[in-house]
């Protein structure tokens, strides 16, 4: 079996800049194997591997619950972020090209991002794992812990749509300049994995390029129980 950075680095990233640049997103297909998702959502319940629980319901941030690692992180996780960084951060670039204003730099590797964010005040980690219920749902937000920002994030399904839960579809809503909101709803399967705009991504128009806002969310659980891994570039205040 590869190991997961080499699976990360054999996707077709032409194919997912090309995605991430027309649509919106991007999808792996299948990324992680059935085991590595249950040895992920095994730890869910293991209080030490996790700096902090958030009951969505008490902040209205929809219902439901997600847990951020403590540091160490699961090497799964790791491996994951490293390789997926050394992909998405020359996108990231471009994207930030394209917007202009004199957009941020990011480094080659993610260890060096790290030490940016560090140095900024954002030492917390942010990987996550998340656990929906029926009834459970995310409302529509943007993950900003602070003043450095990486514009892409990944999250990847560790339970399996159609057996283990009903419902909950991965929701990106776009706001374009002057326009109503465009909505997607992604359905995903065990091990499958999305690439999406953290905040904001560039859209090309008649006079260049223009910056359109994008928030994510989840849809209502409506039966048994969805995990998810999610994996945040930047660290938090």
């Amino acid at each position: 079996m590869a190991a997961a950075g080499d699976r990360v680095a054999a996707l077709d990233w032409d194919r997912i800049e090309r995605d991430l640049n027309e649509r919106g997103y991007a999808l792996t297909g299948p990324l992680l194997h059935a085991d590595e998702c249950a040895s992920l959502t095994a730890i869910y319940n293991d209080r030490e591997r996790f700096r902090s629980r958030i009951e969505m319901a008490r902040f209205r941030y929809g219902v439901g619950e997600y847990k951020y690692f403590a540091e160490p992180l699961p090497a799964l996780v790791v491996e994951l972020r490293t390789a997926l960084y050394r992909r998405l951060a020359p996108i990231a670039n471009r994207w930030s090209k394209l917007l202009g204003g004199g957009g941020q730099e990011f480094p080659r590797s993610l260890g060096e991002y790290l030490k940016a964010c560090h140095a900024a005040g954002q030492s917390r980690p942010t990987p996550l794992l998340l656990r929906y219920q029926a009834g459970g749902y995310n409302c529509l937000h943007q993950d900003l812990y602070g003043e450095l920002a990486f514009p892409l994030q990944f999250t990847c399904l560790l339970s399996q749509r159609g057996s283990d839960y009903e419902g909950g579809e991965s929701l990106l809503v776009e706001q374009r300049p002057r326009a109503q909101s465009r909505g997607e709803a992604i359905a995903l399967d065990l091990g499958g994995a999305l690439v999406f705009p953290n905040r904001y991504r560039p859209v090309a128009g008649a006079r260049g390029h223009y910056r359109v806002s994008v928030r994510h969310g989840v849809s209502t659980v409506r039966s048994g129980e969805r995990f998810a891994l999610g994996i945040i570039f930047h660290d938090a205040k």
